[in-house]
């Protein structure tokens, strides 16, 4: 009787308990690679291939949302497999991508690095094509394969300069690892390029995180590295217009860093080429948060020496918020006159130019709040000795506009550089500054010949009281000299006093 009732109950085989026990280890093993992606292929060589990925936090890349991921093995070709398969095996080639390797010795595992990359070429021909979809684990799959690969520390700069950043004269550095790099970014771009891409998904994981490491890259001294970054950031600013503002703000922040602190940064040239085209498409009237930044952060990078490096984009950037608002052409003036250089001729060059193309967009109204200052800093480039920038400054009477604004203005204007010209006349040491100063005068007389008449004699007034002026300096001096030459006897001389000693404890 017992034994039949023992024979009813229900017994344990041994080869479920290992059939139990090995789905256990393979759910734990997934989890650890935070994709969820069963491998058919149990080797060593996988395992150490995908041990990297265990490094990132499964709260950034939860393995939970690709737990229907159906397992294929990440070597096949995509010829190989059916198409319902092809999505699979994407997101398995994405995760066998995730190893980084050491480019620094060319003869280290060359084999694994080929395989990389022909892995890498593979998923660029498959998103190409048209055939992926990016659905949330491959979204997670992908945003984790270009974090790993493309978020790194760079070396210490070792340049000799002392300015920063690359300047004209300074051979761009190469990265030994950009024929992967490379790849990885253009995948990237065609990733944020998609036009099935759901924004609203993708968003979880191109987060404000992955932003701010993305711009940190922008420092990067290979130059192919910031091109890329540059049309990738613009794609993505772009496409996903909750990160417009973090955006703005992020390099805000790095340009401040740059100007106020360190002074060293490679890819300002480049962001401000992106804030350029951002810069046309603001809405009229402009936003407090945009003057802010042209306050703050453009005006501000007139004043670091490495300024010829992104000058140009700089200017673009400049006239681009003038155009839209034409009121901040005295602010900008303003900025220019409070950074002007004094010892470097070259970025008073740049600093010049760039004036011509503001006075092109201003108007008379907010000329005239500005003219005073601006003028008497024009007059001292006229009379410079260096003879490029007083070239420079004579020619600002070519530009029609300007010369129309000074015709208008000639009365405040003429007193101001009149003597300026003068003085060129008598002294300058250069023939061509001469003949454009005698150019420049010729264009006053035919405005307004009372008025040169005028300034002249004013001129010759404040050179007769100059001349009594410095008769008189020169005449003190000699009386202070005598004086200074008079030696006083030693009956006069009074000897230093000891101070009294301190009876009293202190």
């Amino acid at each position: 009787m017992l034994k039949q009732i023992l024979s009813k109950l229900p017994r344990k085989s041994q080869k479920s308990d290992t059939i139990d026990s090995a789905e256990t280890n393979s759910g734990n093993n997934n989890s650890n690679f935070g994709t969820g992606t069963q491998c058919t292929n149990s080797g060593n060589s996988l395992s150490s291939r995908l041990s990297v990925v265990k490094r990132v936090s499964s709260a950034v890349f939860p393995s939970s949302i690709m737990a229907g991921v159906e397992a294929v093995e990440p070597h096949l070709s995509f010829k190989d497999v059916s198409n319902p398969q092809k999505q699979n095996l994407f997101v398995s080639k994405l995760n066998l991508c995730c190893e980084v390797f050491d480019f620094s010795d060319p003869d280290k595992n060359t084999s694994e690095q080929d395989m990389k990359r022909q892995t890498l070429i593979e998923l660029a021909d498959f998103v190409s094509s048209g055939s992926a979809k990016f659905t949330e684990p491959a979204i997670a799959a992908m945003s984790k394969m270009c974090a790993i690969n493309l978020f790194r520390v760079f070396p210490p700069k070792y340049r000799s300069s002392g300015t920063g950043g690359e300047t004209e004269d300074e051979e761009p550095m190469f990265d030994p690892a950009w024929s992967h790099l490379q790849i990885v970014y253009d995948l990237l771009l065609r990733f944020i390029s998609y036009n099935s891409l759901d924004v609203k998904v993708a968003k979880k994981y191109v987060d404000h995180s992955f932003m701010s490491r993305l711009l940190d890259l922008f420092d990067s001294e290979d130059p192919r590295e910031r091109d890329c970054l540059k049309t990738i950031l613009h794609r993505v600013y772009g496409k996903f217009m909750i990160h417009r503002q973090f955006i703005r703000q992020a390099v805000s922040n790095i340009i401040y860093r740059f100007v106020f602190e360190t002074e060293r940064h490679n890819g300002i040239a480049e962001l401000l080429e992106i804030f350029g085209s951002i810069i046309s498409g603001f809405a009229v009237p402009l936003k407090e948060e945009h003057k802010m930044f042209l306050c703050k952060a453009l005006i501000p990078l007139h004043k670091p020496k490495s300024v010829g490096v992104y000058h140009q984009q700089l200017t673009y950037c400049v006239v681009q918020f003038i155009d839209k608002d034409p009121k901040l052409a005295t602010t900008v003036i303003k900025g220019l006159l409070k950074y002007w250089p004094v010892t470097n001729s070259q970025k008073e060059l740049m600093f010049i130019s760039e004036l011509e193309e503001v006075l092109e967009m201003t108007s008379v109204v907010e000329f005239q709040k500005i003219m005073v200052p601006l003028f008497r800093r024009i007059g001292r480039c006229l009379n410079s000795s260096h003879y490029q920038v007083a070239e420079r400054a004579h020619l600002l009477w070519n530009n029609d506009h300007i010369l129309n604004l000074i015709t208008q203005n000639r009365q405040v204007i003429a007193p101001i550089v009149f003597p300026s010209l003068e003085r060129n006349t008598e002294t300058h040491w250069n023939h061509a500054v001469l003949n454009l100063t005698e150019n420049v005068k010729k264009l006053f007389w035919d405005m307004d010949e009372e008025l040169v008449l005028a300034c002249i004699r004013k001129a010759e007034e404040e050179n007769s009281t100059s001349s009594v002026a410095a008769e008189k300096r020169k005449l003190t001096w000699e009386r202070l000299e005598t004086a200074a030459g008079f030696q006083p006897s030693a009956d006069y001389i009074i000897a230093p006093v000891k101070p009294a000693a301190c009876y009293v404890a202190c």
